[in-house]
């Protein structure tokens, strides 16, 4: 079937539309090369998949998987640099063995053919006149170098050979024509051949120059397809490297973004897969700003509009007296003042502050020093200072909000800093009661309380662990739970350096 018969021929527009007879119209042929194209990517892709998937196949059942390269750059150039492994491993192998034996072949047929006239020359005229002109008319005609040495017998081993092939057709053809006994020496000098063949008076010396024998081809054949290979290689790298080097910024730019840093705009570059990447990663980011502003602006009007009548109220309490009743009203107005602000601290999440490269250990001694002045008894391990970008004022709630919890709720309270890897671990223990293991996920949750009478002085407002995790995971980290080996509960803040 051809291959137009496989294609779905595209109908015409009534515009385009002629009698019978008349050429197709150009959006008619414009149809039919776009549909040729698309069939044409998809067996590219097919074949892709298909060739992809033998070798992770093989990778697979042979345990060689984990040996692969792990980044892009690395299995890309392997996907190029093996076909054309391949490929020259196969042009190599045809050439040595085709090629090279051919031609060596032949050679030998030659030189054979060459000696073992001489020999029947030799045999012809046996004076020593004779011998000795044929002698000289080879060397000058042939350039092979003959001498009889009478009274001689061939060595009985013979050396081992530069070139195994050569020396192989050589004694193979010279055998086969000459039917004597044959020494074939290739080791004697570079640029010579000896050999020698058993006669019934002695033994005839013929030295064969080995241009005579082998040829250069091979060697610039060689020469070029490692020329040619390490020139493709070469180009095959620099530009991996710039096909790669957009994806690497993108990655990095997510990765920036995802630990709650600054990431300006950037250059779109690379391939269009890419671009569309780069394009899509850049609107989600302004996106997210945009909601985080417009939700910060909103929650600072409802700030405005809730205090305000909450300051009124206070103002008239204030002015009327004391009483027990009245009392009661100004905690509770005390009490909603408290909540709004835990509230709008919860959702605002500190998001208009800006990264800084900070020292963590000194961000730390402040907030433990802040903690002992409210009378709370903190025990910070020693340190060394660690320069990270985080945003201070975010990591001072996060850490004082642990160590206040902490604090309500044990007598001692221990704090460290340790330092391992990509990641900073900030731990807090206290000799508390801690909380139970089916409930470590459910105090993250917004205004959730372990105290069932919701009084803000002894279980606070429910958001405070909820805000410290906000932060932690605006750094791109996380704060876990576990039980403390003090007694109490154990709460790591773990940040990426």
């Amino acid at each position: 079937m051809a291959l137009t018969d496989r294609l779905v021929r595209p109908e015409r527009p009534d515009s385009g539309r002629g009698t019978r007879g008349e050429p197709p119209s150009a959006s008619g042929l414009g149809g039919l090369a776009n549909r040729v194209a698309s069939w044409l990517r998809e067996g590219a892709l097919w074949v892709w998949d298909v060739y992809w998937g033998i070798w992770r196949f093989i990778f697979s059942r042979l345990g060689l998987k984990r040996y692969l390269p792990r980044t892009l750059f690395g299995r890309t150039l392997i996907i190029i640099v093996t076909p054309v492994l391949l490929v020259q491993g196969i042009a190599a192998y045809y050439f040595y063995d085709r090629h090279w034996d051919s031609v060596t072949l032949r050679l030998s047929t030659g030189v054979a053919g060459e000696i073992g006239l001489v020999i029947e020359e030799f045999y012809g005229n046996p004076s020593v006149e004779a011998r000795a002109d044929l002698f000289e008319r080879t060397a000058r005609n042939l350039q092979l170098l003959v001498s009889f040495e009478p009274n001689q017998t061939l060595p009985q081993h013979e050396p081992a050979g530069r070139f195994e092939i050569l020396k192989g057709r050589l004694t193979q053809e010279l055998r086969g024509t000459l039917l004597r006994p044959i020494y074939v020496n290739d080791d004697l000098s570079p640029e010579w051949v000896e050999v020698r063949v058993g006669l019934e008076e002695g033994v005839m010396h013929v030295l064969v120059p080995i241009r005579r024998l082998f040829t250069s081809t091979s060697q610039v054949f060689m020469l070029w397809l490692t020329g040619t290979t390490a020139i493709f290689f070469t180009l095959a790298i620099v530009f991996m490297r710039n096909q790669i080097r957009p994806i690497r910024r993108l990655a990095r730019a997510a990765d920036q973004f995802g630990k709650g840093r600054d990431v300006g705009d950037f250059k779109l570059e690379g391939a269009m897969e890419v671009r569309q990447a780069a394009t899509a990663f850049l609107m989600m980011r302004n996106r997210i700003h945009r909601q985080l502003t417009q939700r910060t602006e909103m929650l600072a009007g409802v700030s405005h509009d809730l205090r305000t009548p909450l300051t009124r109220m206070k103002l008239q309490l204030e002015m009327m007296g004391d009483s027990p009743d009245i009392d009661a009203m100004k905690a509770d107005l005390s009490d909603m003042n408290q909540m709004i602000d835990g509230y709008l601290a919860f959702a605002r999440g500190e998001g208009s502050e800006r990264t800084q490269s900070a020292n963590v250990m000194r961000l730390v001694e402040q907030v433990c020093n802040r903690a002992r002045r409210e009378g709370l008894d903190v025990r910070l391990a020693p340190a060394e200072p660690l320069e990270m970008p985080v945003k201070p004022q975010a990591f001072r709630r996060c850490l004082a909000n642990l160590i206040s919890n902490a604090g309500r709720h044990g007598s001692q309270v221990w704090v460290a800093v340790q330092t391992g890897g990509a990641m900073v671990t900030i731990t807090v223990d206290d000799d508390g009661p801690g909380i139970p293991d089916e409930r470590l996920d459910d105090v993250f949750k917004p205004f959730y309380r372990l105290d069932p009478s919701r009084n803000p002085t002894t279980g606070g407002t429910g958001l405070g662990l909820t805000i410290a995790r906000d932060i932690a995971r605006n750094h791109g980290g996380d704060i876990t739970l576990s039980r403390s080996p003090h007694g109490g509960l154990r709460c790591e803040i773990m940040l990426p350096k």
